[in-house]
């Protein structure tokens, strides 16, 4: 055998010996593949096995960092939440326009990642992000000028409408795949498709067929946010 071939075999036996590269995996690289994940199918349903293949690891490994799939949701959750509380700009004085900053940021978030928003109802994070946005809208309600009884009253209302409303239109645009806006902060319709009713039987729903058709899912996200507000405000009065 020459000098050249006995020197190209070497490394092949040594890269041999040691098999494939081993992963250094941490919760923050986990928690940042998992939202690559969650964008890059816009699924309603996250899949632990893609996390895997995007992290170069056996699905199981993520769990030697998280105790189970609701944990790993739960974190992925709080690093969503986060993001919303990130994109509100305005002064804490300007307490209206801090709700509905973090009204609309949820619904762009939840849109980009729509199978992380699915758990939005029924997981409780108690992370840095889940908690910021708790104390900015007993912020802004305390502001407002609402009883200390008032103000968390209106907190349970209006987190609940943002929370369960971005969730079903994060849900819904996903469901319509390729005809979701492409922009999470798009507007998509408000209804999947045009009301089949007979107008013998539901004469105003036939009626207004083609305006309910021309509903936009963010308009009537933040009007419903913008009432609720404005009904604290006559609270306060």
């Amino acid at each position: 055998m020459s000098t050249t071939s006995a020197a190209t075999a070497t490394p092949s036996k040594t890269a041999a010996r040691r098999g494939p590269r081993k992963v250094r995996l941490d919760t923050t690289k986990i928690v940042a593949a998992g939202l690559e994940v969650a964008e890059e199918t816009g699924s309603d349903t996250f899949s632990p096995k893609l996390l895997g293949d995007k992290l170069g690891v056996d699905p199981s490994a993520v769990y030697r960092h998280f105790q189970s799939k609701r944990h790993l949701m739960e974190a992925l959750l709080d690093a969503v939440h986060l993001r919303t509380v990130e994109a509100v700009t305005a002064p804490p004085e300007a307490w209206r326009d801090r709700v509905i900053q973090l009204a609309d940021a949820t619904l762009s978030e939840y849109c980009r990642f729509p199978s992380i928003a699915a758990e939005a109802m029924t997981l409780t994070t108690h992370g840095p992000g889940e908690l910021s946005a708790v104390e900015l809208l007993l912020d802004a309600f305390s502001r407002a000028g609402l009883s200390e009884e008032e103000v968390v009253k209106q907190y349970a209302l209006v987190s609940a409408y943002i929370l369960s409303m971005a969730s079903g239109i994060a849900r819904s645009r996903a469901d319509l795949g390729e005809l979701r806006p492409a922009d999470p902060s798009d507007e998509g319709p408000w209804l999947d498709g045009p009301i089949l009713a007979d107008p013998r039987s539901y004469p105003l729903t036939a009626r207004f067929t083609l305006q309910l058709t021309e509903l936009r899912d963010r308009e009537i996200f933040l009007q419903g946010v913008t009432s609720l507000i404005d009904a604290a405000e006559r609270a306060a009065r």
